[in-house]
């Protein structure tokens, strides 16, 4: 699926500066943002773990898990975006089972980065002589 064509006529763009920050680490959400122009950073404990280009899900989480956010979201460059909101994500995942599978590749994707920087993690500690228990 492409997303930047199944989005390219919407009306509500959004569009920010560099340096905004669209959410925070620890805040609640209820929005999504599609990145369709620009590139954003993600950062984790203040430390960058992405750097998204379009087209690029942010926030994606806090329509499926009702957590707070997990990570914090600044826009690098000037950024296009268009929001969406549960009701219309889930209208979304019943019309386009494409759009929820690539919902679904960009969180695994991201979980894979995550688990191989642990691995890199545990490798450098046992390196160093200690081993996580």
């Amino acid at each position: 699926m492409d997303i930047l064509e199944h989005f390219s006529a919407a009306r509500d763009v959004l569009s920010v500066p560099p340096g905004v920050v669209l959410f925070a680490e620890g805040d609640p959400g209820a929005l999504m943002y599609i990145l369709v122009e620009g590139e954003a950073e993600i950062a984790v404990g203040g430390e960058i773990v992405e750097l998204a280009a379009p087209p690029a899900f942010l926030g994606e989480m806090a329509l499926i898990d009702p957590s707070v956010r997990s990570a914090t979201v600044t826009s690098r460059t000037g950024c296009k975006l268009l929001s969406v909101g549960k009701r219309e994500f889930d209208l979304l995942v019943r019309e386009s089972p494409e759009f929820a599978r690539e919902v679904m590749r960009t969180m695994c994707g991201r979980l894979r980065a995550t688990n191989d920087k642990l691995m890199q993690a545990i490798g450098e500690v046992s390196v160093r002589g200690r081993r996580p228990r």
